[in-house]
């Protein structure tokens, strides 16, 4: 695609790359064939084709409005269409460029700032949410249905972990939301690794990944939290440890990304494109490891959900449902398995309408070989499919250390 971008676009930190992404595409048209809202809204703007033409306009130096911002708030940032591209687009890379343009230049109303302000204080706090989700618990009956729809529908205590007592050692990023709506997945987490060999050290100090400030345009805070995170973990890194495991991959997809973030961050580009090589997936872990020893008997009949983050962002697409075969577990044939559930992240809380309309067709997919139970990899797709109040959705590693012997 030929650009011409404006003196104002080539001076951002990040203009070169933009232009680089822009030239990559060939506007082919493929994208949109496999996006979420295209078939949603039928409309090319509300298409990977049509946002970038947006950007490319907007880095040229168009006229910005909000329709413009729109458009791009509309996008599930899935990543679907970077499966899809036959030029390797890197969409996502450009999209975080053009949307913060795009807000610098338009103000928000004044709901939709509120929105985004409340989401980014309550949301990375771990210990915040925890307690706000336990107090809407007890008042459960009186909140709207959609904050009830947020709640996990049954409390499942975390179990007592181990305590790390083996030579090989990974690290494990807690996250934000996790603790509070499915503590029990981490400690399922150690419980399997432990039986493998395998302990985890939690950092506590390490907090949210960044991805909630990063996506809702705070893209500096989301940096300062992941240069955090870093410091957080480099002792333990320089003591060994072979892996930093995430069980949402939403949070693995953005900490396999500091690499690429801080690249030009002098202090931390070294630092962060080593924890990003650590950042493993936990179905990278357990793929690589003898998995018969566990003795698990997994007689359950399954539905796998594979989160966007996982199957597109991080190429590990039929992963988690090979480990869940070797196991034993009997897995459903899904439709459409490369559609976004629609929660992406903070998106079903800043586009509700459209979260639901793609929500309730993803459960349709994975209802359709009537399955016990539904899983997942991601806290966020696990809590938006629940909250439908059908077929239970659970992560994956639950039902794996449930069928321990």
């Amino acid at each position: 695609m030929q650009t011409n971008l404006s003196e104002q676009a080539k001076r951002l930190p990040r203009g070169e790359e933009a232009e680089r992404i822009l030239r990559t595409c060939v506007h082919c048209g493929f994208c949109n064939a496999t996006c979420p809202t295209y078939q949603l809204l039928g409309d090319e703007l509300d298409g990977p084709r049509g946002r970038i033409y947006l950007i490319k306009q907007v880095l040229e130096g168009n006229e910005v409005t909000a329709k413009t911002q729109l458009h791009l708030d509309r996008c599930l940032t899935c990543r679907n269409c970077e499966t899809t591209c036959p030029s390797g687009v890197q969409y996502h890379n450009l999209l975080d460029i053009g949307r913060a343009v795009v807000d610098a230049a338009v103000p928000r109303p004044l709901a939709q700032r509120a929105l985004r302000e409340s989401l980014r204080a309550v949301v990375p706090n771990a210990s915040l949410f925890k307690g706000l989700t336990q107090v809407g618990q007890v008042f459960r009956p009186l909140l709207p249905e959609a904050l009830q729809a947020k709640l996990p529908r049954a409390a499942r205590a975390a179990k007592p972990r181990p305590e790390p007592r083996h030579g090989r050692r990974v690290l494990m990023l807690e996250g934000c939301v996790q603790p509070g709506l499915s503590p029990n997945t981490n400690a399922a987490t150690a419980r399997v690794l432990d039986r493998l060999g395998i302990s985890v050290t939690p950092i506590f100090e390490a907090g949210c990944c960044g991805a909630v400030d990063y996506h809702l345009n705070a893209q500096d805070k989301g940096l300062e939290r992941a240069r955090r995170n870093i410091d957080a973990w480099w002792p333990a890194i320089e003591q060994g440890a072979e892996a930093i495991v995430q069980t949402a991959s939403g949070c693995g997809a953005f900490v396999k990304e500091y690499g690429h973030l801080l690249a030009q961050d002098p202090a931390y580009a070294e630092k962060a494109k080593r924890v990003s090589a650590l950042a493993k997936d936990l179905v990278e872990v357990l793929g690589a490891e003898p998995l018969e020893q566990l003795g698990v008997r997994g007689d359950k009949r399954l539905a796998f959900h594979c989160p966007c983050t996982l199957q597109h962002a991080q190429k590990l697409g039929g992963a988690v449902e090979g480990v869940l075969s070797r196991l034993g577990f009997s897995l459903t044939a899904v439709p459409d398995s490369h559609l976004c559930c629609g929660s992406a992240g903070t998106y079903s809380l800043t586009q509700p309408e459209l979260s639901k309309q793609l929500r309730d067709n993803k459960l349709d997919a994975l209802e359709s070989g009537q399955p016990e139970v539904i899983v997942t990899a991601n806290i966020g797709c696990q809590t938006h499919l629940d909250g439908a109040g059908r077929t239970p959705v659970r992560h994956w590693i639950e039902l794996v250390e449930e069928a321990l012997n």
